[in-house]
């Protein structure tokens, strides 16, 4: 799990071109969205596309993103289990 972690930190970094985010100062906990890392909805979009081009996943309703989105881990979290693929 942490080397997957490790991954969608500098992926994201990348994806959305945070220039001054060095992705291991990146707290695997830490909201990604409307945190101190400034993703915003359009940032969101973009990680869409990553997890969708990278790991063939889709999320294809608001709920489930906001889930997925919460924090890096919870993306890890996502990809790991396919249980969690869906909302209940």
């Amino acid at each position: 799990m942490d080397e997957l972690i490790d991954e969608l930190r500098e992926k994201i970094v990348a994806a959305l071109n945070l220039q001054d985010v060095a992705p291991q100062t990146i707290d695997p906990d830490e909201h990604l969205v409307g945190g101190r890392l400034g993703i915003d909805s359009i940032d969101v979009l973009e990680m869409v596309m990553l997890v969708e081009k990278d790991y063939g996943l889709a999320i294809d309703n608001r709920e489930l993103g906001a889930r997925v989105f919460a924090s890096v881990r919870a993306l890890a979290d996502f990809i790991n289990d396919p249980t969690s693929r869906t909302v209940n």
